[in-house]
């Protein structure tokens, strides 16, 4: 595994995520940041913040898997989640929880979360891209 999750003594411990990764491999992967669609461009979970979540991270999934990796080579997670307020944070964290029940791991890399005022598409409430380092 080229990923070591870190939270450091003197900084807060927090349960949504890892404060530092420490990457040890040689192929880093970008991926695009995925959106709640499915193999055929349909949206998942309209007006449904953690369907699209669950979506999102699936997505990611699927996007890794094809490169031989998984959720443990990911070093970084960066969300964007449409009108951001914190009282969403259970849906997102529902959404995340969901998907790692479906994957078998629970995605808690170091991360960024910012509100926008929109995406791309209007339907879509988050988009999630993630860098992974593979051995």
């Amino acid at each position: 595994m080229a990923i070591t999750l870190v939270n450091p003594s003197g900084l807060p411990e927090i349960g949504a995520y890892h404060q530092v990764s420490i990457a040890t491999g040689s192929k880093l992967v970008f991926l695009a940041g995925q959106v709640a669609w499915d193999a055929q461009g349909a949206t998942v979970g309209e007006g449904d913040l953690a369907a699209q979540v669950e979506q999102c991270y699936l997505n990611i999934g699927t996007a890794l898997a094809e490169v031989g990796g998984s959720f443990d080579d990911v070093a970084k997670i960066t969300v964007y989640v449409v009108d951001w307020t914190p009282d969403k944070m259970p849906l997102f964290l529902e959404g995340v929880a969901r998907a790692a029940a479906k994957v078998g791991a629970t995605p808690v890399p170091p991360g960024t979360l910012l509100g926008v005022a929109a995406l791309d598409v209007p339907e879509y409430l988050v988009e999630v891209e993630a860098t992974a380092i593979l051995d």
